[in-house]
């Protein structure tokens, strides 16, 4: 789905396209070209976001991390090549996302993130957390924190699925190297 031009919008996307400019976003571009498709969608999705971005309860360096796993789940390079610079710039080490982009299990990780990691991995393969879990979510981030962290993973699904569908190509980034294929087994 290729970025529409201003004058193949209808009246809801051009008003959906004209917040995404005046907001932190600056623009139309990554998830938002596609989900312009369907302003009605877009415009509370993007509201999510934004708040998940800038201002939830969690820190950056967890929201960027947390993005990055959620990135390399779904194998979206977009959102990798976006949030890559900025888990740097949060205090992700270079061997962390190393070996997240080559699909394992990053033993370099700090405790918090490793914590994020595990969070991440449990609610994906059996949707919901264990009671260790949920307990040790509500000491770090509290209630908030931890609805704040499942609405992050969820929108960064939605976010990579759409990309991912609609085949959004990537915009490269110097010195981020793309995500390795995970080899999927039949």
């Amino acid at each position: 789905m290729p970025p529409l031009t201003r004058e193949a919008m209808d009246e809801p996307q051009r008003s959906a396209a004209d917040e995404l400019i005046a907001g932190p976003r600056k623009g139309v571009k990554g998830p938002f070209i596609p989900l312009l498709r369907s302003p009605r969608l877009l415009a509370p999705l993007q509201k999510a976001g934004e708040y998940l971005r800038f201002d939830s309860a969690l820190s950056r360096r967890v929201s960027e991390f947390a993005t990055l796993v959620v990135s390399r789940q779904w194998t979206q390079q977009i959102e990798w090549f976006t949030h890559v610079p900025l888990a740097l710039q949060e205090g992700t080490s270079a061997e962390t996302i190393e070996a997240l982009r080559l699909g394992v299990r990053p033993p370099t990780m700090s405790a918090e993130e490793a914590f994020v990691y595990d969070f991440i991995s449990e609610l994906a393969t059996h949707h919901g957390l264990g009671d260790e879990t949920y307990a040790e979510g509500m000491k770090r981030f509290g209630e908030r924190g931890v609805v704040d962290l499942v609405g992050l993973i969820g929108y960064f699904t939605l976010i990579s699925m759409v990309l991912n569908v609609a085949r959004t190509p990537p915009n490269e980034v110097p010195g981020v190297a793309p995500l390795e294929p995970i080899a999927k087994s039949r």
